[in-house]
């Protein structure tokens, strides 16, 4: 839970402001004097610095406006900006594939992968010189953690600069960008070494924690992003085996809070409502140990969305569903996820709810309200509701894993084991089993991934993987370089082995 990661990180030697080249990284809070030379030598202080890790995380997907949940989500089909006309033009220029390389966004979120990755990289290496008995359990999760942030950050941006070691000179700030299958060969080498050393799932006393089962369903899925099928079936069916998680028997609550760290969660960033966040005392530009986004995201008030008929309460508007997503679980006749995921304003209005019309000043307005991770009053507090809500991000999900092997057993040419995994998920969700074999099984994969991870963060990188971007999203202003976000300006001027003709093509 975040609540012991904020107990237990002001205990942390040193904070990094670590980006993969810059010099402020030895830039240090004044949290209380520790002499460095005698840090990391109990459990309790290796524990505080793999909580600080958790908690850099956390704050990198709930930034302020800056927030990889929202990269990842936004460029899909199911997306749109939301809120209202000229609102935080750096999140709309990304929903419209309109990326530039000075992008806030853009620029914060790998700013804040690297932070992750550098106290991951202080961590490892202090521990491998130490004689702390318990030490290889904390490598292996600090290992995990970096391999995790590099392969988002492979996936976001292709080949990146790959710093395992924490720079002891100026002249080592500098680093050039390796081939996305170098930083691929890194996070398999780390996530092996988690592995071996991450306990069981039921052998974790605090849940947010990462376990061995986990570990192997990110290398199953680091198998499946470079169509390495037999490896990622075989890791994927590890995971399945070991019945350390299930699906929530019913769909509508694998988004509640009695559901956070529950049975189909192998990866979750944890936030409170306890925090008590009024607009005088939260931490904008800090580490807010609420989800901001979860109010970011809510539906849009100022008259525009009424939607306390349906039990929600307001918020600022963005992430609205894309009339596309509607349509999507109608022709599926998928009733169950869409009534859990989104409602269409004809079904907003008939539940006593209203909507203005799009002239009142909405952005992207296509219908559709989300569900989906937003605003119930219950998942908040006081004293100001709208800066406390406690809502988790689920990360990795068992559904996901159960699809990730449906694929991986299809492109091995184990269509009858695909299918078991397939249709366990759409019997969660009320349909009936798929029977078709190649090609028409492909297709229904793809579509149960669309239906069941909507605004998720999964949906556009599938696409591209899959090479169906430029049909799925040739109406939403997708380009082929949009695969990819440009390498963020300031990482290139400051960077003297990166330069503008090493930049992603087409930026």
């Amino acid at each position: 839970m975040k609540k012991y990661i904020k107990i237990v990180t002001l205990g942390i030697l040193i904070i990094f402001n670590y980006t993969s080249c810059s010099s402020d990284f030895t830039e240090v809070d004044p949290i209380g004097k520790v002499n460095e030379a005698d840090f990391l030598t109990t459990d309790a202080e290796a524990e505080s610095v793999i909580f600080g890790i958790y908690d850099l995380m956390a704050w990198n997907y709930n930034r302020d406006w800056n927030s990889a949940f929202f990269i990842k989500v936004l460029p899909g089909d199911h997306a749109n900006a939301g809120s209202t006309v000229g609102d935080q033009p750096a999140l709309q220029q990304i929903d419209d594939f309109q990326h530039v390389s000075d992008n806030t966004v853009i620029t914060g979120v790998w700013e804040g992968f690297y932070k992750t990755i550098g106290l991951a990289n202080v961590l490892i290496e202090k521990l491998e010189v130490s004689e702390l008995s318990t030490k290889d359990k904390f490598i292996a999760e600090a290992k995990f953690l970096r391999a995790y942030s590099y392969f988002e950050l492979v996936t976001l941006f292709g080949d990146v600069p790959l710093r395992i070691t924490t720079p002891q000179s100026i002249g080592e700030f500098a680093l050039a960008r390796s081939p996305k299958s170098k930083v691929y060969e890194q996070i398999e080498d780390d996530l092996g070494v988690a592995i071996d050393g991450l306990p069981v799932r039921a052998a974790i006393a605090q849940p947010f924690r990462i376990s061995k089962e986990a570990a192997k369903a990110v290398l199953g899925k680091v198998y499946l992003f470079q169509e390495k099928y037999d490896l990622a079936a075989l890791e994927f069916e590890n995971v399945i085996a070991s019945g350390a998680f299930d699906l929530e028997p019913d769909f509508k609550n694998v988004w509640n809070a009695s559901s956070e760290n529950g049975i189909e969660s192998l990866i979750e960033l944890n936030y409170v409502s306890t925090e008590s966040y009024d607009w005088g005392n939260f931490p904008w530009g800090g580490r807010p140990e609420s989800n901001i986004h979860a109010q970011l995201m809510g539906p849009r008030g100022d008259g525009i969305f009424d939607v306390a008929a349906i039990g929600l309460a307001n918020g600022w508007g963005f992430n609205l569903p894309t009339s596309k997503i509607g349509n999507a679980f109608d022709s599926a006749g998928d009733v169950t996820r869409k009534n859990a995921t989104l409602i269409s304003e004809a079904d907003l209005i008939a539940a006593g709810g209203a909507v203005n019309p799009p002239d009142a000043g909405i952005h992207d307005y296509e219908g559709y309200v989300r569900l989906k991770y937003t605003t119930r009053p219950e998942d908040t507090a006081g004293p100001t509701n709208e800066l406390n809500y406690g809502i988790n991000w689920r990360l990795l999900r068992y559904a996901d894993v159960l699809l990730m092997a449906a694929e991986a057993y299809h492109k091995n040419n184990e269509d009858p084991k695909a299918l078991i995994e397939l249709n366990k998920v759409r019997n969660r969700a009320n349909l009936s089993d798929v029977t078709a074999t190649g090609a028409s099984l492909f297709d229904a994969i793809v579509l149960e991934r669309q239906l069941e991870l909507a605004f998720e963060g999964q949906r556009f990188w599938d696409l591209v993987r899959w090479g169906l971007a430029d049909t799925e999203l040739s109406g939403f202003g997708y380009t082929s370089k949009n695969k990819v976000y440009p390498i963020p300006a300031n990482e290139i001027s400051r960077n003297t082995l990166i330069n503008q003709a090493d930049q992603n093509a087409g930026y």
